[in-house]
């Protein structure tokens, strides 16, 4: 078999799985960002009719899937692997949403790193000829979020201004073997990176460093240009987070600040809306990819982009042991070729 790697880290695609159709559910307040226009549904109220918001969010996740086939020329019977989790213990949203579907399923957990690092599991298994259309796909909500990790939203606890909002969406990706499409060219998987820092309202701060560890090492890998993409995304860095990832990056003699951007920045406005750095969650790079830039990848607007999405790996057991935060990055390179 040829040996796909390349560099260390790198996996670069020999048949390149087309992205065929994508689909992204988001809530209200993210309905009201300056992404709006770019999102296939925007929920009435976070709760969506049901009783709970871990239930609203499996009813979001559900919906995001079969709305992603739907915008395809397959159907559910078609499609060999769903690929995805979320930030809930036991990635039980994500789990119950596919309890209906009847699709072999793999669930994954890489934190907000979940889009991307779901995104190259399928490409791979396509390319490896173990698949023909895989789903991958991840969400969150911001109201379960606060209730797991930091604290109930009937409390009231004021935010320092480093924390960021947790994004109430959900994206899903539909890969195939054959089709049109933007195609993925490079996976690249992250490394834990841990930093030292406990603070789980300076998450962007504490992911950065993952995020540079990963961008790093694909270029080291490939020997590509920054400058030959249209767009470099990483997922939920914020305001802080991104600073301190193009300062990192400039110290190794890498300038990617022509191209970069963080979909934390993207979902919202931050002058507009009380979201402090920025977004975060699974649901934030899920969300801005399936629906803003794949549009943009559709329309030929970009035709080179790299998504790394980034995940803190703590929980609230490690937090209560006074753990530190390790941290991860992966990124997926996308073409149109």
């Amino acid at each position: 078999m040829k040996n796909k790697r390349v560099g260390s880290r790198t996996v670069e695609m020999q048949h390149m799985p087309s992205i065929i159709s994508t689909a992204s559910i988001v809530g209200p307040k993210e309905g009201k960002g300056p992404l709006r226009d770019c999102f296939d549904k925007i929920l009435d109220d976070d709760l969506d009719g049901e009783k709970t918001w871990e239930l609203s969010e499996c009813k979001m996740m559900k919906d995001t899937i079969e709305l992603a086939v739907k915008k395809s020329d397959k159907g559910l019977k078609e499609v060999d692997y769903l690929i995805g989790g979320d930030l809930i213990n036991q990635i039980w949203p994500f789990s119950f949403a596919a309890r209906d579907l009847d699709v072999p399923f793999i669930g994954v957990y890489g934190a907000c790193s979940t889009m991307a690092q779901s995104m190259c599991l399928g490409a791979m298994l396509i390319d490896g000829g173990f698949a023909q259309n895989v789903l991958a796909g991840t969400c969150s909500h911001y109201c379960t979020a606060e209730r797991q990790f930091r604290f109930p939203l009937e409390l009231g606890n004021q935010k320092p201004m480093t924390a960021q909002w947790t994004v109430t969406g959900a994206g899903c990706v539909l890969l195939s073997q054959y089709g049109d499409g933007p195609k993925v060219k490079y996976v690249t998987i992250g490394k834990i990176v841990d930093k030292g820092i406990k603070d789980g309202n300076n998450m962007g701060a504490a992911m950065a460093p993952a995020a540079v560890d990963t961008i790093l090492a694909y270029f080291n890998d490939t020997n590509d240009d920054p400058n030959s993409f249209d767009l470099i995304a990483t997922g939920d860095l914020g305001t802080v987070g991104k600073t301190i990832t193009l300062d990192l990056l400039k110290q190794k003699n890498l300038d990617i600040s022509k191209v970069y951007t963080d979909c934390g920045l993207e979902i919202f406005d931050l002058k507009g809306q009380d979201v402090h750095c920025g977004g975060s969650g699974c649901g934030c790079s899920a969300a801005v990819f399936s629906g803003y830039i794949y549009d943009k990848l559709k329309k030929k607007e970009f035709n080179k982009v790299m998504l790394v999405s980034t995940g803190a790996m703590l929980s609230p057991n490690s937090t209560l042991q006074k753990q530190t935060i390790p941290c991860i990055a992966n990124a997926v390179v996308i073409v149109n070729e």
